[in-house]
Formats: C-alpha cells, sequence, structure tokens
C-alpha cells in the first residue's frame, strides 16, 4: 500500500500522544521526530549517542516545537535490564506508549555472502532484528495501556525483495517483515497495530553510502517524507494492521 508524503499535519494533531522513535538523532529518525513534535506529540528520542542527541534536542527546540525526552542506549549492547529500566521509566513518567517507531539500523556491508564478515553479521542483525524485537517485548505493557497504539517497523525494499550483496541488512528486513507481521497476528484483538513502511529514496548517509555514485541532489530529503510517519501516527489515518506501507516518491 502507498502513503502520500502530503500529508499537512495540525497544530496539536498528535497532543498528548507519548512517541519513541530509536536512532532519532540523525537523519530520517530526526526528521520523524521534529514532524512529530511539531504536531504536538512528546517524543521520546532514543540513540546511541547523547552528544549527537542533545544536538537534536536543541534543533526541535529552537524550532519551537514540543520538547522531547532524550534517551541514550546503545543497541548493540543493550541487555534486558536495559529494556526493563525503559519500560519502568516510560510507565512511570507518563502511564502509556502511544506509538514506536523502529527507525535505527546500520547498513553493514555489500558484499557476497562467502565474504561477510561474521562479526558484522552479528551486529548487523543485533541492532537491526534482534534489539528491535527486544524492545517491542518489553514495552508492550506500556503500549497497552494507551487507546490507540501504533508500531512501525522502517522496512526496505530490499527485505521485501532480495537482491545479490545486501547481506545481513536484507536478511535483518526480511526479517522485520516477518516479526512484524508475527506479531500483528498475534495483537489483532488488542489496541496496538503493527505495521512495516519502505520509506524509498531518502536523502540519508547510509544511501549515500550505499549508492556513492548517485545524483543525491535527485534523492529527497528526509524532511520531505517525515509528514507521512505522522499521519500513520495520527487518528487522521485508518487503523490498518499487518500491513506493507509504502511512502510515495
Amino acid at each position: 500500500m502507498i502513503v502520500s508524503r502530503d500529508h499537512i499535519f495540525k497544530e496539536g494533531e498528535l497532543k498528548d500522544k507519548v512517541i519513541l522513535v530509536t536512532g532519532a538523532n540523525r537523519g530520517f529518525g530526526l526528521a520523524i521526530t521534529m514532524g512529530l513534535s511539531k504536531a504536538g506529540a512528546t517524543v521520546i528520542m532514543l540513540g546511541r549517542d547523547l552528544g549527537s542527541l542533545e544536538h537534536a534536542y536543541d534543533a526541535v527546540v529552537d524550532a519551537g516545537y514540543k520538547e522531547p525526552i532524550l534517551y541514550p542506549l546503545d543497541l548493540e549492547g543493550a541487555t534486558p535490564e536495559n529494556y526493563q529500566d525503559l519500560q519502568d521509566n516510560v510507565l512511570e513518567k507518563f502511564d502509556k506508549l502511544d506509538g514506536l517507531i523502529h527507525n535505527a539500523a546500520i547498513l553493514g556491508a555489500q558484499m557476497p555472502i562467502e565474504q561477510y564478515d561474521i562479526k558484522l553479521w552479528y551486529s548487523t542483525l543485533q541492532i537491526n532484528l534482534s534489539a528491535p524485537f527486544m524492545l517491542t517485548q518489553f514495552l508492550i505493557p506500556a503500549l497497552l495501556k494507551s487507546d490507540d497504539a501504533r508500531i512501525l517497523f522502517l522496512s526496505s525494499s530490499v527485505g521485501r525483495e532480495a537482491r545479490a550483496y545486501w547481506g545481513a541488512y536484507s536478511v535483518s528486513k526480511f526479517g522485520i517483515e516477518g516479526f512484524a507481521k508475527t506479531l500483528s497476528e498475534e495483537l489483532e484483538k488488542t489496541k496496538i497495530s503493527v505495521n512495516t513502511v519502505n520509506p524509498g529514496k531518502l536523502r540519508t548517509e547510509m544511501r549515500r553510502t550505499a549508492y556513492p555514485a548517485e545524483d543525491s541532489s535527485t534523492v529527497p530529503l528526509p524532511e520531505h517524507k517525515s509528514s507521512a510517519i505522522v499521519y500513520l501516527l495520527s487518528s487522521m489515518s485508518p487503523k490498518m494492521n499487518g500491513e506493507q506501507l509504502t511512502i510515495a516518491d
């Protein structure tokens, strides 16, 4: 299903909503954070590097948007105890969670499977697949306290159609698609909806690494597509579950 990137949201459209975004300190994660905050949501910005999180925080506040919450966490090394602490903090401060956006990911390496570095394989799968599993598991109790909770897993075209040399990244995104579908079936009788979103082409550092010869001026900026995520988190969009969504170019 194609989602338009032209949603014009109203001020306060997400008022009183609490939404956690992983990888919120740069790229599409920061653009999503800016859009959600502009729409009135309180965004919990989760990222590995506190310094870049603070820089992103300043950008949101300087724009005059809703003040976000910073939560530094290294998804590669996070333990169940770290996720339990996060759950406790969310429930103590907000008593609920209305949205969870799994944006954080690493590219790994683009090379044949037979040459793939084993340590990098494990790291990529940990950050891109295992961490979203653990984060989701520990935040379901907070999501169940919302009247309309929505989980979005950022996916990729190489997570829906195999492509040579995309290695662990592609495998992790195929895993995300399967995990999201399984979770959507398990939660279909609750107030939590689960969908995957392929953002398509974005002018990010990851894409520049993946396509070094591409003319980046022809690729949409992250902020040109972030309103689609705001739409999918708002009551303006239909309650979908178990869908594979793609943001229009």
